[in-house]
């Protein structure tokens, strides 16, 4: 990997794609993950208020996001001290490629009741495995661009998975990955690592995600607890644990479009 970042900033709200975007399916196409990461960041700084991180998002893609230039357009749908409402879209070539919502809710200054995390204990990135692209994948973007650790499931075995996830680079050159970004940049793939059929055979392409955080991922490494349901009407649906090496800290969910290659 010689990229420095996933992005090469090109003036206010505009941003240059490098190679390291590019999904498995089409080197010219990026993978949904970084542009709606670079979105999350928007989205939590735009009209910022101090103790309100980006708590849910959900990004609908309108069309393939060419590795080119992005130009974002972010706006408040409501402010206030709380909750914050925001929304942010997307171009490339003058066309609208992601749409974003965002909501930020205020840290209070008492932290409240947690409730305990039920989910069964994982082994941590030290005991996964790295994986084996599938033959017809583009690797040489996001694929290698993030390191993949396995405890359960491969790219190759259809069926749930677990994996640990970091990237290998930032979003941007010289600015750490922050929480919020982890978790879009990563949960984006949790309907690749848990797909149900070939994926050399069948489109299995997600046309939204939305991700929802009840705390902040600690650390650079996030775990996907995925599993992939698939309706017998060319639709399917993706859903994710998200995890650090504390335990659970939010879901991922993604509407997917089932159809022959």
């Amino acid at each position: 990997m010689t990229y420095e970042a996933f992005y090469e900033p090109a003036g206010a709200n505009r941003f240059v794609a490098t190679p390291a975007t590019a999904g498995p399916w089409d080197p010219a196409a990026q993978h949904a993950g970084p542009p709606s990461a670079l979105l999350a960041r928007a989205l939590a700084d735009h009209d910022r208020v101090d103790g309100q991180p980006l708590t849910r998002m959900s990004v609908d893609i309108l069309r393939p996001v060419p590795v080119a230039e992005l130009t974002l357009r972010v706006r408040t749908l409501r402010a206030g001290r709380r909750i914050t409402l925001v929304e942010g879209i997307a171009e490339a070539g003058g066309q609208e490629v992601l749409h974003a919502r965002g909501w930020r809710i205020l840290t209070p200054a008492e932290p409240t009741p947690a409730t305990p995390d039920d989910a069964p204990a994982v082994p941590g990135p030290d005991a996964g495995t790295e994986p084996e692209f599938w033959s017809s994948a583009h690797a040489a973007g996001y694929l290698v661009a993030m390191q993949w650790r396995f405890v359960a499931g491969a790219f190759a075995e259809p069926g749930p998975a677990r994996v640990w996830v970091r990237p290998r680079i930032p979003l941007l050159p010289a600015e750490p990955v922050r929480p919020a970004e982890l978790a879009l940049l990563v949960a984006d793939s949790g309907s690749g690592v848990s797909a149900r059929l070939d994926l050399a055979r069948w489109l299995f392409v997600n046309v939204d995600l939305t991700v929802t955080l009840h705390r902040p991922p600690r650390g650079e490494w996030l775990l996907l607890d995925s599993a992939t349901t698939i309706g017998p009407h060319g639709s399917g649906v993706a859903e994710s644990r998200l995890a650090d090496t504390a335990g659970t800290v939010g879901r991922a969910v993604q509407t997917l479009v089932v159809a022959p290659r």
